[in-house]
């Protein structure tokens, strides 16, 4: 068994995917539809664990953006039921203008959570940043049997975590392009939610 359970650094990512946006002269990013771009690194895991992977959960961490315009604001809360609605688990914090470091504690504490109660064999945190790595090292102290990588956003990868997690691997911008909902999305429940026109 291989279930392999995604944490994902909503502010990381959310810079990562303007970033692309930019570099590819406004090509739609943010529309990303994350349980597809989950499933798309799944024979990437099974590959560093040896055994078929399955998902087994994603844990989206991040904080409404009330330091930023309505609109802004409303287009987040947009996105949030999307991924609500299909499946992803949001933890959202209060925004920091310093750093966001109630979200970095969120993640390690689910990171935490999933080795002790044995929730998932493998644990791919999406982000790049350092803060997670203290966690990262004491979890695989603590739980040798579990298998942790890194899946850096674009032009964010990280030697340090590279190191730390051996097999981890880059999130190219063109993948993001290829893992978008459509428009409109219709979740399960018959809701329709059209892409905003600008983002």
């Amino acid at each position: 068994m291989n279930r392999t359970a995604y944490l994902v650094d909503g502010f990381n990512l959310y810079h990562s995917l303007a970033d692309a946006q930019r570099d590819f002269h406004g090509a739609t990013s943010k529309w990303l539809d994350l349980t597809s771009l989950c499933r798309r690194f799944l024979p990437i895991v099974r590959q560093v664990r040896g055994e078929a992977a399955t998902l087994g959960g994603i844990f989206y961490f991040s904080a409404p953006p009330t330091h930023r315009s309505k609109e802004k604001q409303e287009r987040h809360a947009l996105y949030m039921k999307c991924l609500n609605g299909t499946g992803v688990q949001l933890s959202l914090g209060q925004f920091k203008m310093k750093r966001e470091k109630e979200t970095d504690v969120a993640i390690a504490a689910r990171l935490f959570e999933i080795c002790h109660t044995n929730a998932a064999e493998s644990i791919v945190l999406i982000t790049g940043d350092t803060d997670l790595a203290p966690a990262v090292r004491v979890c695989r102290q603590l739980f040798p049997d579990r298998t942790m990588l890194f899946a850096f956003p674009y032009l964010r990868v990280n030697d340090e975590l590279r190191h730390l997690a051996p097999g981890s691997f880059k999130i190219g911008a063109k993948t993001y392009f290829r893992h978008q909902f459509p428009d409109p999305l219709v979740l399960p429940d018959g809701t329709s939610i059209a892409k905003p026109v600008s983002w």
